[in-house]
């Protein structure tokens, strides 16, 4: 025993357990700060942090992916409302003319369906039967021309158009091959049978426009009606009239079995409008209705005009044998071919964007007063017959 220690103790068993001692303490110490983790953890779980189902299920295993039930962020905008979809039912003067392609064609591409527009398409002989449908309410809209608006306002009654398809006309008045008379020239027509798309109609009015530029009268002639495209050919070919103030595809078709037949006004091109109109532009095809019926439905107005933009777009960016294919078939008659050709004729016919040009509209005023009396004594303010408000 050495003699400074004390009796009965050892020191190196005094080491041992104040080294034991502190272990305990430490060991204690981490024990409660895991006790304190381990709650912390199944509070956050069971207390709504995104790792439940939302009907009080059990915490995601650790590691599990928890997008099967919270998708992750996509960056993706959210999609729009469905549109509340609006009928309208339109008029149209003659649907398988080529003046009015563009009114088919936007529902042939589902543009008016995708504008939310349930659009009944109700076709006509000519665009005064289409005309008369309107002011009888049996229908919204008329895909029609132009110059209606102006003979209205004439009488009173405020008809707008909305959006423009057409810059030039394309009617074109042509010798029938199977006359007997010998038509040369318009002074000629006195005492002739012309065929018009209808009584009225804007084909009927381009023969008294010109015959009054030509030093007639529109009572010089018997206008009857033809129609716009397979009947109009027969009755040329049959010579139940003399001439015909006709439309694509029908002057290609007739051309095309009677090269030798008589153009005697050809509004297709701008040389064409210019020589006979006299002016750059002279705007057709356009869908008009009642100033009232605007007021009323102005959304309505805007996705129509949406769907002819649309259609004028696609139709510009695409051949003319898409265009065609693109058309109903009964449209293309027996030889396909022509109806591209025809097609291919009338495309500077076209407005690109569905705009009304300013110097248009008075000079189509200009011209229906040279044979409309009511027309040129009227006080017609023209920037009340159309609009391009609506468009996209």
């Amino acid at each position: 025993m050495h003699p400074d220690r004390p009796a009965g103790r050892n020191p190196a068993r005094g080491r041992q357990t104040a080294v034991t001692a502190t272990q305990r303490s430490r060991w204690g110490r981490l024990a409660w700060a895991l006790v304190l983790v381990l709650a912390m953890v199944t509070l956050a779980a069971c207390g709504g942090g995104g790792t439940s189902s939302q009907g009080g299920g059990s915490a995601q295993p650790s590691g599990q992916d928890s997008a099967a039930e919270e998708p992750a962020e996509t960056g993706a905008e959210p999609q729009p409302e469905p549109v509340e979809p609006i009928d309208v039912t339109i008029g149209i003067g003659g649907q398988g003319s080529l003046v009015y392609l563009i009114t088919t064609l936007a529902q042939q591409l589902g543009y008016y369906e995708e504008e939310g527009l349930n659009v009944e398409l109700v076709d006509f002989q000519g665009g005064s039967r289409a005309l008369e449908a309107l002011l009888g309410g049996s229908v919204d809209v008329v895909s029609g021309f132009y110059d209606h608006t102006i003979q209205l306002a004439a009488q009173g009654r405020q008809l707008k158009a909305f959006v423009t398809m057409l810059r030039y006309p394309g009617l074109v008045l042509i010798v029938s091959p199977a006359t007997s008379k010998n038509i040369q020239s318009i002074e000629d027509l006195k005492g002739a049978i012309v065929g018009v798309t209808s009584p009225g109609s804007s084909s009927h009015l381009f023969v008294n426009y010109l015959l009054v530029k030509h030093g007639l009268t529109p009572d010089d002639v018997s206008a009857t009606a033809i129609g716009t495209t397979s009947s109009a050919i027969a009755a040329m070919e049959q010579g139940q009239v003399d001439v015909g103030s006709m439309i694509d595809p029908a002057v290609t078709q007739l051309l095309n079995r009677h090269p030798e037949a008589r153009i005697l006004a050809d509004t297709r091109t701008g040389e064409g409008v210019r020589e006979v109109f006299g002016t750059e532009t002279y705007p057709a095809a356009v869908f008009y209705t009642d100033a009232a019926w605007l007021e009323r439905n102005p959304e309505a107005a805007r996705r129509l005009a949406r769907a002819v933009v649309r259609a004028l777009e696609w139709f510009h960016s695409h051949s003319s044998q898409e265009v065609a294919d693109a058309m109903p078939a009964e449209f293309r008659g027996e030889d396909p071919d022509l109806y591209v050709a025809a097609i291919e004729q009338v495309r500077q016919m076209f407005t690109t964007d569905g705009r009304m040009e300013p110097d248009g509209p008075e000079a189509v005023k200009e011209v229906l007063s040279m044979f409309i009396e009511e027309v040129g004594q009227a006080d017609i303010d023209v920037t009340q017959t159309y609009t391009n408000e609506f468009l996209p």
